[in-house]
């Protein structure tokens, strides 16, 4: 299962929110799992819902720890029996791309 999340604080009066980020990014590497941060959102690859769920919670106490409010946005992608879709799904792309 592939789980792309955002996790941003909220209501703290700066615009600027990298170093906050930046907590919830480091529970996601120290997990283990294969992971992927972008500038919008970072993509975790688990086996299963509890294992993903976990470390998104965990990240989003990170941020709460700093935040008087946090701001959550998740999209899954749950397909079981297949793994080394994180960069699997990428690669079929780009093969796809130069075919034409």
């Amino acid at each position: 299962m592939l789980v792309a999340f955002s996790v941003a604080p909220a209501g703290g009066g700066s615009d600027s929110v990298g170093d906050v980020v930046a907590d919830a990014v480091r529970v996601v590497r120290e997990s283990g799992l294969p992971n992927e941060t972008s500038s919008m959102f970072t993509t975790i690859e688990a086996e299963t819902w509890d294992e993903a769920m976990d470390v998104v919670k965990r990240a989003v106490e990170a941020v709460q720890a700093r935040a008087p409010r946090v701001s959550l946005v998740l999209k899954a992608d749950i397909r079981p029996g297949h793994t080394g879709q994180l960069t699997a799904k990428v690669e079929r792309v780009e093969r796809a791309l130069e075919q034409r």
